[in-house]
């Protein structure tokens, strides 16, 4: 289970998110989507609970705005709150609205307004939480610490409901508990892809043409990122491709492909009918055979051979050393004013 916490302004913005449809889709995009992917992206959300209020997105907006005003000093009264079930995983719709009175009760917002909505139009079961975070007593529930507490939860809930146990960030985790392999399937496919683009393409603008054909978008300055379709940046050297390799790659297969193109030339010119003599003939074939050996055949099977190395990804270790850890922890002392 993974969990997404953010606070803002607007009532208005986070409300008609929760409750309506992808503004970017027109109905027959909808349809179309549906037909494909067999999920609901016409009228996705379902209300699961309205708690301390009722009504459109217009009428719960007012509604919110009237018990924010029992305190002035807060500026972002607005509490959203997400959370999404690990692909394969499904619970009914009573254990859903369990699970959202419990993130409720965890973030102190349990008495005051809030609606939990399940939206359908993704593989993973998702809820979402729009809460006032200003309660009928005027006190507003804290953010602090909201994601070391949003990972507690999602670790409770799976346990409590029999889900698949996830690690929580590293800065929540114990010493040991870091030291961890962590499995992201993100950047396995990130990885996937960019090994099979290399070996399909020639050249940067191929490669990049690509990736975004894929679902990826590029991100080329002093080194390389993709943005995938759910809008996660990753650096391509955190999966073993920095922009370096990439170049270096393509340049060797430019160099092979050179190379492999005046092999050819050379022997279809071998090939043509010759009328010299045969001891003149059998020098020629000689020297051909050793130029071949020597030099084009040659340089094309190390530059192969360095491809196949170089697609291979780096290692990237998750190992951090907790002494580092403590470290960057220290405050430095300030010399003392005598």
């Amino acid at each position: 289970m993974i969990g997404h916490v953010s606070i803002g302004s607007s009532f208005y913005h986070c409300i008609s998110y929760c409750l309506e449809d992808k503004k970017e889709l027109s109905e027959q995009e909808k349809i179309e989507l549906g037909l494909h992917d067999h999920l609901q992206h016409r009228e996705r959300a379902e209300v699961l609970e309205y708690n301390k209020c009722f009504g459109n997105k217009h009428e719960l907006t007012e509604q919110f705005n009237d018990v924010r005003k029992l305190s002035r000093r807060v500026e972002k009264p607005m509490l959203h709150l997400s959370l999404r079930l690990a692909p394969g995983e499904t619970l009914t719709k009573e254990q859903l609205t369990e699970v959202g009175r419990a993130c409720a009760k965890e973030f102190g917002i349990a008495d005051n307004q809030y609606i939990c909505v399940l939206h359908k139009d993704t593989k993973e079961q998702h809820i979402h939480i729009a809460a006032n975070r200003v309660g009928f007593n005027g006190k507003v529930a804290s953010d602090s610490n909201s994601y070391k507490r949003m990972a507690e939860l999602c670790r409770s809930l799976e346990k409590k409901y029999g889900l698949q146990e996830v690690l929580s960030p590293r800065a929540f985790l114990s010493p040991k508990d870091r030291l961890l392999p962590r499995h992201d399937s993100r950047k396995d496919k990130l990885k996937s892809d960019i090994q099979q683009t290399l070996k399909q393409v020639n050249s940067y603008a191929a490669f990049e043409r690509q990736m975004k054909e894929l679902g990826y978008k590029v991100l080329k300055s002093r080194g390389i990122s993709f943005i995938d379709d759910r809008k996660v940046k990753i650096k391509g050297s955190e999966v073993g491709f920095s922009l370096a390799k990439i170049e270096k790659v393509l340049s060797l297969k430019q160099q092979l492909a050179v190379k492999k193109a005046s092999e050819s030339k050379k022997r279809d010119n071998d090939s043509r009918p010759s009328f010299t003599s045969f001891n003149s003939q059998q020098q020629n074939n000689n020297q051909q055979s050793y130029a071949k050996e020597n030099t084009a055949e040659a340089i094309a099977s190390q530059i192969s051979g360095l491809i196949g190395q170089l697609l291979n990804p780096e290692y990237v270790s998750d190992y951090i050393d907790p002494e580092l850890l403590k470290q960057g922890k220290k405050k430095n002392k300030k010399p003392r004013i005598r």
